[in-house]
Order: C-alpha cells, then sequence, then structure tokens
C-alpha cells in the first residue's frame, strides 16, 4: 500500500503543478497510514521531490521516454506503481495527465475520479471533492474501490517545502522502443511566457480592446504584476493573439489565484475555462455585462483608461 504520485518535468524541469502534486500526495499519505512515493519518467528535473514530501523517488529512464507517448508513460508509470504496491495514483490534471490518467486507470483496473480540489475525505470511507459541469458545481464522490487514480486541478493545493531531501532510484520496466509507435517530427512550444496552466496571476483581454495593436498595455500590466496574458475565444479568431493564450471551454482552463478580465462580455464558453479562478476582477464599460454576475470585484469604465491607471498603481506600489 502506498500512494504514488507522477511527477511531470519537462525538458529536465518539473512543473509547478508536480510540486502541488507532491505535497498533496505526502498529506494523503499521512492520512492513510502509508508512504508517499514520487516516480519521474524520462529527463527529469533537478529539484529534489523530497523537500515537497515524497518519501523516495523512482525514475525511469532510456531512449523509449525521451519523447512524450501517453501509451509508453502510462504503462511505465502503472508498472512502477504495482511493482511498489501503490493503490492510489495521484496525477496532476495538466494536458500530459489528462492523457495518461484514463490509460494508468485502465491498466491498474482502478477507479478514475478527474478534477479533484481538495484534500480526500477519509473520516467515512474515502471521499473526494472534485468539479462538474465545467467548473459551475461540485460534486462529492465516493470511492469504493481499492484502487485509485485522482487527478488533481493546478492551483488548487498550497505547496509546502518542509520536507527532507532523497536521492532518487533508476527502475526498469518491460517498456521498449518497440512500445512507442508515433513519431514526433517536431514540436512548438511557447517559451519565454509564465505557462497559462500554471500562472498564479493572470491578465486577459477581449474583442474590447478593438485590435492587436492595444495588446501592449495588457502586456505591460502583466510584467509589472507577473501574470501570464490571456484572451478570449474570438481574440485568437481573429488572429489577434495566439491560440496558446485562448481560455475557455474549447480553450485552456486555467486557476489562478487572481483573473484580471478587460473587455470580455463573459459568455458560458469563457466562464468554463476560468470561472474556478479563487478572485476574478471584471473591466467592462457596460454594467449589464454576465461576467459581472462571476466576479469579485467589477469596475465599469474603458479599459482605455482603467488599465493605464493600473499599471502606474502597480508600479508605485511595487516602487515603495
Amino acid at each position: 500500500m502506498a500512494v504514488i504520485v507522477y511527477a511531470e518535468s519537462d525538458n529536465g524541469i518539473y512543473k509547478k503543478s508536480s510540486f502541488e502534486a507532491t505535497t498533496y500526495g505526502k498529506d494523503l499519505a499521512d492520512k492513510l497510514g502509508t508512504d508517499c512515493i514520487a516516480v519521474t519518467i524520462g529527463n527529469k528535473g533537478t529539484q529534489n521531490l523530497g523537500v515537497y514530501g515524497a518519501e523516495s523517488e523512482l525514475n525511469v529512464s532510456g531512449s523509449t521516454f525521451d519523447s512524450f507517448n501517453p501509451q509508453t508513460y502510462a504503462t511505465a508509470l502503472s508498472e512502477v506503481a504495482s511493482s511498489n504496491g501503490g493503490d492510489t495514483i495521484v496525477i496532476s490534471q495538466t494536458y500530459t495527465g489528462k492523457s495518461i490518467a484514463p490509460l494508468v486507470a485502465v491498466k491498474q483496473d482502478a477507479a478514475l475520479v478527474t478534477g479533484i480540489v481538495d484534500m480526500v475525505d477519509t473520516s467515512n470511507g474515502f471521499t473526494v471533492k472534485k468539479t462538474c459541469f465545467s467548473s459551475k458545481a461540485i460534486g462529492h464522490v465516493s470511492i469504493n474501490h481499492s484502487k485509485r487514480v485522482l487527478t488533481l486541478i493546478p492551483n488548487s493545493y498550497k505547496i509546502y517545502q518542509d520536507g527532507s531531501e532523497i536521492s532518487s532510484s533508476e527502475v526498469s520496466t518491460s517498456v521498449s522502443d518497440a512500445d512507442n509507435n508515433t513519431t514526433i517530427e517536431a514540436t512548438d512550444k511557447v517559451t519565454g511566457k509564465i505557462p497559462l496552466t500554471e500562472a498564479e496571476l493572470v491578465v486577459s483581454a477581449g474583442r474590447g480592446l478593438k485590435g492587436p495593436e492595444n495588446w501592449d498595455m495588457v502586456e505591460e500590466l502583466a510584467d509589472v504584476l507577473g501574470a501570464a496574458t490571456a484572451c478570449s475565444k474570438p481574440v485568437s479568431d481573429m488572429e489577434w493573439r495566439p491560440h496558446s493564450e485562448h481560455v475557455g471551454q474549447t480553450g485552456i482552463t486555467i486557476k489562478p489565484n487572481l483573473y484580471i478580465a478587460a473587455g470580455i462580455s463573459g459568455a458560458i464558453q469563457h466562464l468554463a475555462g476560468v470561472g474556478s479562478s479563487k478572485v476574478i476582477c471584471v473591466i467592462n464599460t457596460d454594467p449589464e455585462a454576465p461576467f459581472f454576475k462571476a466576479a469579485d470585484y467589477g469596475i465599469v469604465g474603458d479599459a482605455f483608461d482603467v488599465i493605464p491607471r493600473l499599471i502606474k498603481r502597480a508600479k508605485e506600489i511595487k516602487a515603495s
């Protein structure tokens, strides 16, 4: 019996969500009276996962895992979990996590619950709290299976660094190059920006900005705040901004601590991707804009007037 945490890395750099999943796994292991084992696949990060709560770290390496393949990664993770008595597997709900979690659950013959947002309640069984209906509701799901696969939504659980450094051990699996039936010709990644799925602060804008030439002030506000930039679907469709910044039901789902939306009406499709944000601040000239109903703070005003004021004030606060 053990809690297995998949610690995802990208080109030798752990994602923030991996530290979050590790801390979550450690707290869950403590509740269950068992150990937290971190599993890394491929070129793992340099940070020590023991600091975030892992009691041991197992790494699966080799040329087979140089490129991400859901089947090979899921098989490797499942084999390591089985050989180490893992009955609960925690995976961050990133794009990678969402692609391997169902495969791992099938291979483990385990119950799968996605979109976890809080610690498991073990007072009367094994009950998880998760998002439902595009984050418009919260569900409480009781798992009556001896094996579980859980995916944790990024920015849902506080990261702690009160553990001790541990050493990493190499482990082998039956996965080989012959199992990799996908060839990746090229990978085009956005660089130099805070990944939206990991951002704690996000500044977003919509058609209210009237054109791509006006995005400088959005980027300046984001830069001052240390935030990522995002946009609504119409903006990405018109190619004012790249599709990698599109947040919403058909784009990226995020859960930052603060989401600032300027010139976005707040259609239900957009809210589905940002509704789980801890604090939402809306800037819009229309006091009847639907987004105000979901906002924690609302500013009825022109973005071209409000955003420069926010930039000025943020700079003053930083300077002091």
